[in-house]
């Protein structure tokens, strides 16, 4: 089915716009970070990769926009079901990498089902929180927090705290837009801040250190502390407008580790500099931006939350990315959204942007 020509032109081309800024940006940054790590004849692999999931995914992008979203609520729990089918699925024929373990081998490829768990999860929430009508109190509140836990619990499991974060900032995105009470949230996080020293004792000792090195990077400084350290001189060294692409000295002479995945904005400051972050930064507000506004103009409350959940899922990833790459957070693994390279990440958050569109496109009941 293709879209009718009445919908096309309401389709909110500034999103897309912003988007695809963001996605060409990332090809360019990907091929300056990585072309000199890789032998000469797969000089640019990881941007023709790359650029062949963009191609699918716009197939797949245009396909979630060819029908009304909301279809998704009549299967709200059959995402639920299936969400925890593929996190189990991980933990008993997951492949392990760095310490955890989070990817499924399908073939030549191999998938990270914890980021399709995020989109999954706002599905499924959102149809559970449309049915429950407004949420104002704890005991509205209960049963919403345990439908979260159970995924979350199960990421956290892999372990993957980053992307278990995740969950959260979506879970009180969401809730804060059903009517729940502001001193219920306060007085959650103050609950959490209390638990803090509990919680510490369930933590790894690679989680531990890591929140240790984000007060004090030289703690270790060519350990655990030594990304963030290169992170901060690639960053502080672009200046205003950047050493040039292909120029960055901590990425080109592979001081600054992952720097096409994790540590990409790292890259986009030493090459580009404060104004090419500047630059993808006002592309980003103005995706966020993009995304409160189809969720205030959502025709139906399940389109308004599916809108929320997106939106907080990717200011959370924005963030908590950014503001590890500059000391201000701890290093938690967490891509940029449309930048980092990773195929399970791209195809998640384009996914989500086409999500996005298709509540925009019917926020006032439009028929093909």
């Amino acid at each position: 089915m293709i879209l009718s020509k009445r919908l096309l032109r309401r389709t909110d081309l500034t999103l897309i716009a912003a988007a695809a800024a963001i996605v060409i940006m990332s090809l360019v940054i990907i091929g300056s970070a990585t072309h000199v790590n890789t032998p000469s004849e797969e000089r640019y692999w990881f941007v023709q990769r790359q650029g062949i999931s963009i191609l699918i995914d716009i197939a797949l992008a245009a396909f979630l926009m060819n029908f009304d979203y909301k279809i998704l609520q009549r299967y709200g729990n059959h995402f639920y079901v299936f969400n925890l089918i593929l996190l189990i699925l991980v933990m008993l024929i997951g492949q392990s990498a760095l310490g955890a373990q989070r990817w499924i081998a399908l073939g030549p490829i191999s998938i990270q089902p914890s980021e399709f768990s995020k989109l999954i999860m706002i599905i499924a929430l959102a149809a559970m929180m449309e049915k429950r009508g407004k949420i104002q109190s704890l005991s509205d509140l209960a049963p919403v927090a345990g439908y979260v836990l159970v995924p979350f619990l199960l990421v956290l499991k892999q372990p993957d705290l980053g992307t278990s974060l995740v969950f959260l900032a979506i879970f009180f995105g969401m809730v804060f837009v059903a009517g729940i009470r502001l001193r219920i949230l306060f007085g959650i996080f103050g609950l959490g801040l209390a638990a803090m020293p509990v919680l510490w004792h369930f933590l790894k000792d690679y989680q531990k250190m890591r929140i240790m090195v984000f007060m004090d990077p030289n703690v270790d400084p060519l350990g655990a502390g030594y990304h963030i350290i290169q992170s901060k001189i690639a960053i502080g060294s672009g200046l205003l407008f950047g050493k040039g692409l292909f120029g960055g000295t901590q990425s080109q002479l592979n001081f600054l580790p992952e720097n096409h995945t994790d540590f990409i904005f790292s890259v986009v400051g030493e090459e580009l500099g404060f104004v090419g972050c500047a630059v993808l930064l006002l592309l980003y507000l103005i995706v966020l931006w993009r995304g409160i506004k189809i969720a205030q103009d959502a025709s139906d409350t399940f389109g308004r939350l599916l809108a929320v959940g997106i939106t907080s899922m990717i200011a959370f990833h924005v963030l908590v990315n950014v503001g590890m790459t500059m000391g201000i957070m701890p290093v938690t693994g967490i891509p940029l959204p449309l930048m980092s390279y990773g195929v399970s990440s791209l195809t998640t958050n384009i996914m989500a942007i086409a999500i996005l569109l298709n509540i925009q496109l019917r926020r006032q009941k439009l028929l093909f």
